[in-house]
């Protein structure tokens, strides 16, 4: 009988949504769409089949009267003949006894199916037996109906969830003084740009923390297809990186995303490649796991794909990490993919003109102390030396500490 009520429940909902709905001043063709199959379904045969049986089982079953006779441990179910109805016949007489208020001692039935004894199980199983033609239907009716859902709107009820939550999120940054716009997209041109744009997962820890959001731009435009980004660690490059594939993917959604303005690439795959720890069980290296990773990213990618590239080949020498990178520069532009590449390599951003550099920044008279911006401009080769640097503990700061202690 839950079941029957859930589909109740489900038909009242669909009916009410398609009122709402077409009140709606809807312009998006999406939701216009929408709109048209759910008035379609609304009004076929078999939606008004769903929704009337449940209501005729539901009636027929609501009907339905019986009697317990408990006796010294045992009980008899029967239907119910039109019997006094003693309960109210003994309140009636100890009515005039009743000075005050007094405590409620009714017994209160839960109607969640769970919570249901062996006893009212048993009770169940013998009124079923007393009157086997509306539970004969129930049954059928549950069996002939156990998909009821349909897949179209159940699609929209989940991914609707996902919308909903997406623009709370963008509420609550936006209150922060964060700015979101509706970009603009094209899957034909690959001029794309984006002003002050940012990075969601970091700018809710941040605002969370009430810290402040560093925010970004980029801009591509003519023949120009992969950001080539360098500059010492800890600066913000893998931050960007992500900041460019999720720029694209949410517009590919349909929302807004994080900037004042931006113009996207309609991507047909986004193919993301970030640093992970070795997995034991493949018996594979990192430096073999980068290079079968890469392969099969580069065997499903077309000229309409994006590749996010996360500081790939580090496992190996600057030699090999230099030669392996400059191969796999000249598969990225032979396919005229977009994309982004994180690297220490700063030759990569030099090899057509289908490379753009941008270098993240430091304070000028403290090197240590990031900015968190990242600038167009040349690499200046800096950035592998500071990493080295770092590694081995000869970074300015460092020798500052030694030579004081």
């Amino acid at each position: 009988m839950w079941f029957v009520h859930a589909i109740e429940i489900y038909c009242e909902a669909v009916q009410n949504f398609a009122g709402d709905l077409s009140g709606a001043r809807l312009k998006s063709r999406g939701f216009l769409a929408f709109l048209e199959y759910l008035v379609r379904y609304v009004d076929s045969a078999d939606f008004i089949a769903l929704r009337d049986e449940a209501k005729t089982i539901t009636a027929a079953l609501s009907e339905i009267k019986y009697s317990i006779l408990i006796r010294d441990g045992s009980f008899t179910v029967q239907n119910f003949h039109e019997e006094a109805d003693y309960s109210a016949e003994v309140e009636a007489t100890f009515a005039k006894f009743k000075q005050r208020a007094v405590n409620e001692y009714l017994a209160k039935f839960n109607n969640a199916p769970e919570d249901m004894n062996h006893i009212e199980a048993k009770v169940l199983e013998f009124v079923a037996r007393l009157n086997p033609e509306p539970f004969s239907r129930l049954l059928n009716y549950c069996a002939r109906h156990a998909d009821f859902l349909d897949k179209t709107i159940a699609t929209f009820d989940r991914e609707i969830q996902f919308y909903v939550s997406y623009l709370d999120q963008v509420a609550k940054l936006g209150h922060a003084g964060l700015q979101f716009c509706l970009p603009e997209v094209s899957d034909r041109t690959k001029n794309v740009h984006c002003c002050d744009g940012f990075d969601i997962a970091l700018a809710l820890k941040l605002t969370g923390e009430g810290k402040p959001v560093v925010c970004n731009s980029f801009d591509l435009t003519g023949k120009e297809r992969v950001i080539v980004v360098s500059g010492p660690n800890q600066g913000g490059k893998t931050t960007f990186a992500r900041m460019f594939g999720q720029l694209h993917y949410l517009a590919s959604l349909g929302c807004p995303v994080p900037g004042r303005k931006a113009q996207l690439f309609l991507f047909d795959q986004l193919f993301t490649h970030f640093e992970r720890e070795e997995k034991v069980e493949n018996l594979r290296g990192k430096l073999e796991d980068d290079l079968v990773r890469i392969r099969s990213i580069m065997e499903r990618a077309t000229s309409h794909s994006i590749i996010v590239l996360n500081e790939i080949f580090t496992s190996t020498t600057i030699q090999d990490e230099t030669f392996l990178s400059q191969k796999m520069m000249e598969k990225v532009v032979d396919l005229d993919v977009l994309g982004i590449w994180v690297t220490f390599v700063d030759e990569l951003s030099t090899l057509g003109p289908q490379a753009v550099s941008m270098v993240s920044t430091v304070v000028p008279d403290q090197p240590a102390l990031r900015t968190f911006r990242i600038e167009r401009r040349r690499a200046d080769g800096l950035a592998y030396a500071m990493a080295i640097a770092q590694k081995y503990g000869l970074t300015y700061q460092r020798i500052k500490e030694r030579i004081s202690s």
